[in-house]
């Protein structure tokens, strides 16, 4: 199985075969990990995610990594939280599932994943890691060419969270890492 760590730092700024954007429907780029990665990434991201023809809520879609050190951007769009009477936490583990069916699809050892739908979406972050740590367990728990899966957080206190929830799963392999 895959080592399951946790980072504090810039997701554009990791050296992994693919990260994973928290993206819009549309692929257009936005706000937080969205836009951060489509800055980073440069102008070819944004033609290349319209080729695309825009993504399903709880799916995910690939392009290279461009300007970034990592090869692949895995786009993957999370559910805006709308109360969690909507599906909401079945779409984000979906999220999670997709990513990891394509990374092995893909043949990739490393994938970086933010803290999909907490930002502009809403989805409470407290909601948001148990469902994210348990759908990469459940994907991984075949045979995976995933070797390494980091979740990336931005902020001390989402960090904090995810290093319990490992810990709590058995799966403690937290490191922290300073952000650039």
């Amino acid at each position: 199985m895959a080592r399951l760590q946790v980072v504090k730092g810039d997701i554009t700024q990791l050296d992994v075969d693919a990260i994973v954007n928290a993206a819009n429907a549309r692929l257009a780029g936005g706000g937080g990990v969205d836009g951060a990665i489509h800055r980073a990434a440069g102008n070819e991201l944004y033609s290349a995610c319209r080729r695309l023809g825009g993504c399903d809520t709880g799916s995910a879609k690939l392009t290279p990594g461009f300007n970034l050190p990592a090869r692949a951007i895995i786009h993957a769009v999370g559910p805006i939280w709308r109360g969690g009477n909507e599906g909401e936490r079945e779409l984000l583990a979906r999220c999670y599932q997709t990513c990891i069916t394509i990374a092995e699809e893909n043949n990739f050892h490393s994938i970086a994943f933010p803290a999909i739908s907490c930002g502009v979406y809403g989805f409470p972050i407290k909601l948001a890691v148990p469902i994210a740590v348990g759908a990469v367990r459940d994907a991984l728990s075949k045979d995976s060419s995933l070797q390494t899966v980091i979740f990336c957080c931005f902020d001390s206190d989402i960090l904090a969270l995810y290093q319990q929830q490992l810990s709590q799963a058995g799966s403690l392999c937290a490191s922290v890492f300073p952000r650039k």
